[in-house]
């Protein structure tokens, strides 16, 4: 990132003027803008193994291909593209670092499946760790439970398989920028 040449004129936020706070959005505006090529930098990052017969990258494009033939909406999609992207910063929290990236840009439905996949996907080996594998069934009575199993179990828990054949990362990316164009929710502290 290069540094923009125009800055505010304040040390501290409570001396800034409209101008400062102008040009701050403007130049926020276009960080916005650039956000879709931060996201599919990051998911790029993901191209290794890490102990499972393919890259959690193609972890995730195996994912979202299987989304995509069976029909899920260009959202719904996307945020099985992304689902994982927390790993790269987070690895133990990486859900809800997921989620958080995603929320400003997609339906709660989709922010509360991402941001509660990895306690669901839990289901399939915490019992092999000694953790709760039913520890998802706290949030039984959620509108969005089943269909966050739903995700789990047709997306998640069987996409790392090397001879299922994914779709490339560019089939995607036109769906990614449409997503991240621009947010269209309000952040919220629910």
């Amino acid at each position: 990132m290069t540094a923009s040449p125009r800055t505010v004129g304040f040390t501290a936020m409570a001396d800034g003027t409209k101008e400062d706070y102008e040009l701050l959005a403007e130049l926020e505006e276009s960080q916005v803008g650039g956000f879709a090529d931060r996201v599919l930098g990051w998911l790029k990052t993901m191209d290794d193994s890490v102990g499972y017969q393919i890259s959690r990258l193609e972890h995730s494009l195996q994912a979202a291909t299987r989304a995509y033939r069976a029909g899920e909406d260009e959202e719904t999609v996307v945020c099985v593209l992304l689902h994982d992207i927390g790993d790269y910063l987070a690895p133990a929290n990486h859900s809800e670092v997921a989620a958080a990236v995603l929320r400003p840009y997609v339906s709660e439905k989709n922010y509360w499946i991402v941001k509660h996949h990895g306690v669901f996907q839990g289901y399939y080996y915490f019992h092999f760790t000694g953790a709760d594998r039913n520890a998802r069934d706290r949030w039984k009575d959620h509108p969005y439970y089943q269909a966050t199993v739903d995700f789990c179990a047709h997306y998640d828990q069987n996409s790392f398989d090397p001879k299922y054949g994914w779709e490339p990362l560019e089939f995607f990316e036109p769906m990614v920028r449409r997503v991240l164009a621009q947010p269209v929710n309000v952040e919220s502290d629910t």
